[in-house]
């Protein structure tokens, strides 16, 4: 393994994507990015700079900075050298790179982030209870609610009397709530207007964070959280059924290999194979086909684990 090599072979864009930044970040030139630091999550709109020409970076925030390496060392965190393994075990064959995706024009790259992002919260629900009977009856532990920000919330407004799920995007930022209703009221799921689902995965942040190149693909929040209470923690929802280009683009960029448990119903099923199909030609693939009628959020945890091997 060779420091040079790695280096020399992984563009820093390529790391970028792989952790779900480059997204985030916006373009100050032909190939510049700037935006906030995705390893001290700092507040600042501009502190941290990319140079994908120079392979550079450097937060003038909290002062971190350098190649490919340095960074990849931040993100994990790791040594340098566990960085290199990584990076070489992921993107190099027989030394020679994988080619980065065609890059897109100024112009179009601009216009299609500012039509595509969730805008950020600037508020976050407070005094959510996470041992509500409704928590419970779902068969979520305290621990696994308290782990997801998730709990009812009895406070004033749109989520009032629900069962709020916080969804954050690929930068670990909160971008809306999901209220779940226990008292019947419509809809039984509750998102804010301006949110667009098909731009995000709920969990992906804490999977991206991950060591495991390999994702679980469910459809609901409470389909998650199961499959992670169960002891897998690689695990991210739809929150439908549905595969958006925007969720596939998510998957590839970070993982290389993507399980697909949606709800044994022919909606889930037909969505399944829909994704599949998709994904094949970008990353490793596989399928796990549930018994019509069952959902991983029904399923208790030997279950799952009997199921996912």
């Amino acid at each position: 393994m060779s420091f040079a090599q790695v280096k020399a072979g992984v563009g820093l864009r390529r790391v970028l994507e792989d952790y779900g930044i480059l997204a985030g970040l916006r373009r100050s030139g032909k190939q510049h990015y700037r935006g906030s630091c995705p390893i001290h999550r700092g507040e600042g709109r501009d502190t941290f700079h990319a140079d994908l020409e120079k392979n550079a970076f450097h937060c003038f925030s909290c002062g971190a900075g350098g190649n490919v390496l340095d960074l990849a060392a931040h993100l994990e965190p790791c040594s340098l050298r566990e960085a290199a393994l990584r990076l070489q075990r992921r993107h190099l064959t027989t030394g020679s790179a994988v080619r980065p995706p065609r890059e897109q024009p100024a112009g179009e790259q601009l216009v299609t982030k500012k039509r595509e992002a969730n805008a950020v919260l600037s508020f976050r629900l407070s005094g959510l209870d996470p041992v509500h009977p409704y928590v419970s009856g779902r068969g979520l532990s305290r621990e696994t609610a308290v782990r997801f920000g998730m709990g009812y919330y009895g406070g004033p407004g749109v989520m009032r009397e629900r069962v709020v799920m916080p969804i954050h995007d690929e930068q670990v930022r909160l971008v809306a709530y999901c209220g779940r209703s226990v008292t019947g009221q419509d809809p039984r799921y509750k998102f804010p207007a301006a949110f667009r689902k098909s731009a995000a995965l709920f969990n992906y942040h804490r999977a991206a964070a991950l060591l495991d190149d390999g994702v679980l693909v469910v459809e609901g929040f409470f389909d998650c959280m199961r499959v992670h209470q169960a002891g897998f923690a690689s695990v991210v929802a739809l929150m439908g059924a549905a595969l958006s280009g925007e969720q596939e683009n998510l998957l590839v960029q970070r993982f290389r290999r993507v399980t697909l448990m949606l709800d044994g119903d022919a909606a889930g099923r037909t969505a399944s194979c829909a994704a599949a199909q998709r994904l094949a030609s970008r990353c490793s693939v596989n399928q796990v086909m549930l018994a019509p009628g069952r959902q991983p959020d029904e399923m208790s945890n030997d279950e799952i684990r009997r199921v996912l091997g």
